[in-house]
């Protein structure tokens, strides 16, 4: 496989404050990479670097075998990148904004431009500074992929996209992939990453934790459940299946975390009278929370 993305050991200080240290990344022609990890975990800063908007202090990143620091205009010219904060000039309207960067790229396929405004249900007539969130990312959305990159750069693109947009989003992802062409993709939701990437990294606090494929991840996951019972049930007849912890008992109530197949809980709840079963999949936030709560290494 060709690698589009390839880093070394990068690193990023502010001064004495931290960005990322020592990351380690390759990503392939062809995948939608996910880039994952809580707020503030230093994924944003990675973009920054990949894009040579900001320098490392030491290490090297390349880009279609480009080194970031050294060409990073032939890198831009094959790059559609979608930054965590979209912000333009207010009183320009979404359409103006889109003609602008298309005319930066010398053009763009205009039936594609329109095919992408209508899928994401935009109104291109008017201003900026009356979009929603939501509408302002669409905008950045299609100026990041009218062009038709080989690479997507994007940074929490789903931020502030209602459900059936999202699903939009997703699926034009899977069309670029088709065409062979690569996605970068940070967030912080784990069923986004599930639903759209074949491998993803997990960074915390500056380093890299864990680079492996998406199906990885229900490993690393606990659903939250609870069970809601007709009359008493022990605790005891949850605890010892293996996945299962943190069981709380309350009334006809049981509450536990379960990682990895949901299916013998499922069927130990099915021999008592359940009145209700209720299964939640925590955010990647409230994962790390759960599996990395002791201080890092």
């Amino acid at each position: 496989m060709v690698a589009i993305i390839e880093t070394e050991k990068l690193t990023k200080s502010y001064g004495s404050h931290r960005g990322i240290v020592d990351v380690d990344l390759v990503v392939e022609q062809g995948e939608v990479f996910g880039f994952l990890g809580p707020n503030g975990a230093g994924k944003t800063t990675t973009i920054r670097v990949l894009l040579d908007l900001i320098r490392p202090t030491s290490g090297k990143a390349s880009v279609f075998g480009i080194e970031t620091t050294v060409d990073p205009v032939a890198i831009h010219r094959r790059i559609g990148y979608l930054p965590g904060e979209f912000t333009l000039y207010d009183r320009m309207t979404g359409g103006d904004t889109l003609e602008y960067f298309a005319n930066l790229r010398g053009g763009v396929d205009l039936a594609y431009q329109a095919s992408l405004i209508e899928r994401f249900d935009l109104d291109p007539s008017r201003k900026f500074k009356e979009y929603s969130k939501g509408n302002k990312q669409k905008v950045g959305l299609v100026a990041a992929l009218q062009h038709k990159p080989d690479l997507l750069v994007l940074d929490e693109p789903t931020a502030g996209l209602d459900p059936l947009v999202q699903q939009t989003f997703f699926a034009v992802l899977r069309e670029a992939v088709g065409e062979g062409r690569t996605v970068f993709l940070s967030s912080h939701v784990l069923s986004e990453a599930e639903k759209s990437c074949d491998r993803v990294a997990i960074i915390r606090e500056g380093r890299i934790v864990m680079v492996d494929r998406v199906d990885a991840l229900r490993d690393l996951a606990a659903h939250q459940v609870e069970l809601r019972f007709v009359g008493p049930v022990q605790a005891a007849e949850f605890e010892k299946i293996p996945g299962v912890t943190g069981v709380v008992a309350e009334d006809h109530v049981l509450r536990m975390h379960v990682t990895g197949p949901i299916a013998p809980v499922v069927k130990a709840a099915a021999r008592f009278e359940l009145a209700d079963f209720v299964s939640r999949e925590p955010s990647l936030e409230e994962t790390f929370l759960a599996q990395y709560s002791e201080p890092a290494r």
